[in-house]
Parts: C-alpha cells; sequence; structure tokens
C-alpha cells in the first residue's frame, strides 16, 4: 500500500494533501497509449497469442501485456508533475471486455492495473520524498445502455 502504508495511513495522508493544496490528476492514458504506435501483437502479447478475436484498441489488456509501457505512462504523469496517477481500468469491466471475448479476464486487469500504477507511484515517491504521491481508480462507461433500447422496433427492450 504505498511505501509499507496502511490503507487507512494512505488515505489520511491524501485528506491532509487535499486540505493544504490542489492535486493535479493524471491524464488520458489512451491517448498517451496511441503514442506508442502499438501493434497487434503487442496488445496479445504471450497470454493471448491464439485469442480468435484482435485485441487491438483494447488498451485495458495491456495492463497484462504490455506493464512496462503502463507503468512508462504513469511515469511520464508523475514525472509531468501528477499527485494522482488513475489505474488503467477504464474499459476493464466485463461488459466492455465482452466485445474483446475477455470479460473472463477482468479482474486480472483491474488488478495488474492497481499494482503497475502503485508501484509507479511508490517508484516516484521514493526518489521525490517530498510530496506523496496517489492511485485512484479509474472507471469509464460501459459499451451499453440501460436509458433506451437498442432496438427501434420494441422501444421497451434493454440489453
Amino acid at each position: 500500500m504505498g511505501n509499507g502504508m496502511d490503507r487507512y495511513a494512505r488515505l489520511e495522508e491524501l485528506r491532509k494533501a487535499l486540505g493544504e493544496r490542489i492535486l493535479i490528476l493524471d491524464g488520458a492514458m489512451g491517448t498517451m497509449i496511441q503514442t506508442y504506435r502499438l501493434g497487434e501483437d503487442d496488445f496479445r502479447g504471450e497470454l493471448f497469442g491464439d485469442h480468435t478475436v484482435p485485441l487491438k484498441g483494447n488498451n485495458d489488456v495491456l495492463s497484462l501485456t504490455r506493464p512496462d509501457v503502463v507503468r512508462q505512462i504513469h511515469l511520464a504523469y508523475l514525472e509531468a508533475g501528477a499527485d494522482l496517477v488513475s489505474t488503467n481500468t477504464f474499459n476493464a469491466n466485463r461488459v466492455s471486455q465482452a466485445d474483446y471475448r475477455c470479460e473472463d479476464s477482468a479482474y486480472e486487469m483491474n488488478r495488474e492495473a492497481a499494482r503497475i500504477a502503485r508501484a509507479a507511484a511508490d517508484e516516484f515517491e521514493a526518489s521525490h520524498p517530498s510530496r506523496p504521491r496517489f492511485v485512484v481508480g479509474s472507471l469509464g462507461p460501459t459499451n451499453r445502455t440501460a436509458s433506451i433500447s437498442p432496438d427501434v422496433s420494441d422501444p421497451g427492450f434493454r440489453n
């Protein structure tokens, strides 16, 4: 939990920092991932080498297949002044991952994304001990809606 702190001590440290200054949140993970120009093999890695559908564009899977890239992005944001880094989990949920047939890997994506982010924050904090760095979860909307029907012939239908 960050330099040996338990979650409650870390939370208290976050509250203290919020009371003292404006904290800076990192930027868009997806935009940064695009700068790496990764190919299908990067998204598949060894873990998904025989996967039946394309994975390019499934940024959340990179926490499993290219953790080095995710780590580098976190460190870049920390170096730029971010106090908080977001986990690479915007679409790491069963609903969104179903498009890639990776729904059974959603838990591992979340676990590894959190581990990578915390490790990057700890690494940066160790060399810059004057300001603590924090990790926050990222959760985007799914690609399904519950408010309107996807079938114009059946307005009451929901996915």
